[in-house]
């Protein structure tokens, strides 16, 4: 290179900088390739190993700082966080307030402590967080407010606090409209969780498939096809139609509002899908329709997917509706060879489609082979017993289950009353009924009253059951009268049964079954003009009483029949099976009564 082409550089580059100072001036030249310091290289590995699971680790090098600033006390803090130790971060955070002097937590700190007293179910820890926010001096920070708004929408019985941070918000970020809409419906406030998204949208935020999804989800919780319906079109108009976990919202949305055609329609029309979008529909048609459910799940793997726990859970409900033992059986085989037997809810739904499908030897191995139990796991075994007639049985698992340190919660002692009531073991049930109360403080509800009256109505304590009706905090419901009126029939009390009629015809009834006993009572009583009032209301109604089906499986086959078929290729079978039941019914002095017989004659009758 020439002497001429080097003549433009500058003969000494110190004198081109700009403003350049002398090295021992005050201001210095801080050049980007300085090396950074230890306990900045240290945080960062300490972030490091978080990620990678080194949990103990991160905690050992953090030890062995000297020198430890905000920067290092928030990647512990937040480490703990992201691996959901969070009473560990609530110690290290108490930590750092103890140790006092210069190092003050900031926003990011703060974030994080809100967010570990959210999970560890600590109100008063959060509001004493709360005030250290305050005093900080970092309130109106976005990760602080978007925080503490989601401690309390989570924490706290109702929305007030959370609104209240919201409102002071100066800026608010679509993060923090999608918290708030986020909270309303895990309170179960759909139509508070809708009117917060209508309010985002009049104000014109930021739309994103997160405050979407949440809209959508708080659509299906109050069962309002119409208002997810309208959303669907605001996915559309926003071109979010190709958004996955978008597109599921809406899937589970329609299913759940009883919309499967929508989701049929909208499943075929997703470009692309996931696990998520299959388990969605397998759970949509689980109980409307068992078979597409199969359908569906045959479908999985062929479109490249693999089920996972959840799909497997949805299918064995489905069998557990149908009843197949067989395919059940073949389904918890593939569950084994997939290694997810240990899953608490695949285990738990294995229990109830054994014990539904007949085969409560099966339910109880499953269940005694459980590493963990939930209160979930317990109940199905409970139910599984009482459907079987092994009341018995059913309580001493309840005792072990309060034994082991499980608090049971309302369904438990449905299940537990319904068993004592189907083996007659009334003193009983009424002295778990009375613990329910007593020991665990739950309060009977109508669902928990219509049990003990068909417990007491089944042993003939008809009288006990009017009085315990006549005795309750509120009006008894349809349920519950339906099940005295069963009573009443059945031990052919008509007396009582008269006394019901009229708060039973007050309440308007809506079920079937209700006037069908009604007018049972009256036929039994001789009063035909009452019976043919009853008839006329019902047919009124335009509905009939929904018939009982019964599911068989003969090698690997399922046939179904309702009272009266006439239709199938195995009926006479059937029909060949009844009579034979009938020989054995006479055998132990079994007589039809005439309101049997009438009933009989209603549900052929065409109203």
């Amino acid at each position: 290179m020439s002497a001429r082409k080097l003549a433009h550089f500058p003969p000494r580059i110190p004198n081109f900088l700009p403003h350049h100072r002398a090295p021992n001036s005050s201001t210095h030249f801080k050049s980007p390739f300085l090396p950074k310091p230890p306990s900045v290289l240290a945080t960062n590995v300490i972030k490091s190993y978080f990620e990678a699971g080194l949990v103990e680790e991160a905690r050992t090098l953090f030890d062995e700082m000297p020198e430890r600033d905000v920067v290092a006390w928030s990647a512990m803090i937040s480490g703990y966080t992201s691996r959901n130790l969070y009473m560990k971060a609530w110690t290290t955070f108490r930590e750092l307030l103890r140790e006092g002097g210069d190092v003050q937590p900031n926003e990011f700190t703060f974030s994080s402590v809100f967010k570990a007293c959210k999970t560890i179910n600590s109100l008063s820890c959060g509001e004493l967080v709360h005030g250290l926010a305050l005093k900080h001096g970092v309130l109106g920070s976005y990760y602080v407010d978007n925080a503490l708004m989601d401690m309390y929408a989570t924490r706290c019985d109702d929305m007030s606090r959370a609104c209240a941070v919201f409102e002071e918000m100066g800026i608010k970020t679509p993060a923090s409209w999608t918290t708030l809409i986020s909270g309303y419906t895990h309170m179960g406030d759909g139509h508070g969780a809708l009117q917060v998204f209508r309010n985002m949208l009049l104000e014109e935020a930021e739309l994103n498939p997160f405050n979407i999804s949440i809209a959508i989800r708080a659509c299906a919780s109050i069962g309002s096809q119409v208002f997810g319906k309208q959303i669907h079109a605001a996915v559309c108009k926003h071109g979010f139609e190709s958004n996955i976990p978008v597109m599921n919202s809406i899937l589970d949305m329609y299913c759940r509002c009883i919309g499967l055609n929508e989701a049929e329609r909208c499943f075929h029309g997703m470009l692309e899908t996931n696990i998520i979008t299959w388990n969605t529909m397998v759970a949509g048609y689980e109980k409307s329709d068992p078979y597409e459910a199969l359908n569906l799940y045959s479908r999985v793997e062929s479109e490249g997917f693999t089920p996972d726990s959840f799909t497997f859970t949805s299918v064995i409900a489905a069998l557990a509706n149908m009843a197949i033992l067989g395919v059940g059986e073949q389904v918890h085989g593939k569950i084994v060879r997939r290694g997810l037997e240990n899953n608490l809810g695949v285990a738990n739904a294995l229990i109830d489609m054994y014990a539904k499908c007949g085969s409560i030897m099966s339910s109880c191995k499953i269940f005694s082979g459980m590493s963990s139990k939930s209160v979930v796991s317990w109940t199905s075994m409970i139910i599984g017993y009482g459907s079987h007639g092994h009341g018995k049985e059913a309580l001493e698992l309840f005792d072990e289950m309060v034994r082991s340190g499980v608090r049971p919660d309302r369904i438990v002692f449905v299940a537990v009353l319904n068993a004592c009531s189907h083996t007659g073991l009334v003193d009983e049930g009424l002295r778990y009924f009375k613990s329910m109360v007593s020991d665990y403080n739950i309060t009977p509800d109508q669902e928990i009253y219509g049990c003990i009256v068909d417990l007491l109505g089944r042993a003939g304590r008809v009288k006990e059951a009017y009085e315990l009706i006549d005795s309750m905090p509120f009006i008894p419901d349809e349920s519950v009268w339906g099940a005295f009126l069963g009573a009443c029939k059945a031990h052919k009390l008509g007396e009582l049964g008269k006394l019901a009629t009229n708060r039973v015809l007050e309440l308007r009834p809506s079920v079937a079954g209700t006037y069908l006993a009604l007018a049972n009572i009256y036929a039994a009583d001789g009063k035909w003009g009452d019976f043919a009032r009853i008839r006329k209301l019902l047919r009124k109604m335009g509905s009939k009483k929904e018939a009982g089906r019964s599911w068989i499986e003969v090698k690997y086959q399922v046939y179904s029949f309702v009272a009266g078929d006439k239709l199938g290729s195995h009926i006479e079978w059937v029909y060949e099976a009844v009579d034979m039941l009938g020989l054995h019914m006479k055998e132990v002095v079994y007589n039809p009564d005439l309101q049997d017989e009438l009933e009989e004659g209603l549900k052929e009758t065409d109203f």
